[in-house]
């Protein structure tokens, strides 16, 4: 896990520049009929390593995110499952499902332009999931059950003793 860094980055010209292209990207994805108001760009080294918009009702997949596209995205083009050294420039504050996929992608930075509130009076309201994080399991809304079968650990043993194991 990355050490939080004390002083926050200051945006650059080229941060400005990229941030641009995330909100172009997120309207062109409204102009276009695709899905909602959203962009995410990849960055590298000063290079676009790849890109994501909101792909959501297009492709019937409430996980198609703009940030989750382009962290998809970014990895394939990296052919890796991390994204180490690369900074997301997103037109929102991620949701908590995206930025849950940038933690696990080791992204080293995020710029973002819209806030949370911005986009609950734009119609994308999240504050519902950030409180259900908050509740104890027996509280939420959605019932979260333990099932413990017979030798249900056996897929965390297995894992442990393989010899094929890629940590992640």
């Amino acid at each position: 896990m990355p050490e939080k860094n004390p002083t926050p980055p200051v945006a650059s010209d080229e941060d400005l520049h990229f941030m641009q292209l995330a909100l172009d990207l997120a309207t062109e994805n409204v102009t276009s009929g695709l899905g909602g108001p959203f962009g995410a760009v990849v960055v590298r080294d000063g290079k676009v390593v790849a890109t994501g918009v909101n792909r959501v009702t297009a492709t019937i997949d409430p996980t198609a995110h703009a940030e989750v596209m382009a962290i998809r995205n970014g990895c394939s083009a990296l052919n890796s499952f991390q994204l180490t050294g690369c900074t997301l420039y997103t037109s929102c504050e991620p949701c908590p499902m995206c930025l849950g996929a940038i933690y696990w992608a080791r992204l080293d930075r995020i710029f973002y332009a819209n806030s949370q509130r911005e986009a609950a009076d734009a119609g994308f309201d999240d504050s519902f999931i950030y409180r259900e994080f908050e509740l104890p399991l027996e509280n939420r809304s959605i019932p979260m059950i333990r099932l413990t079968p017979q030798n249900f650990i056996a897929c965390f043993d297995r894992w442990r003793e393989s010899n094929a194991r890629i940590d992640y």
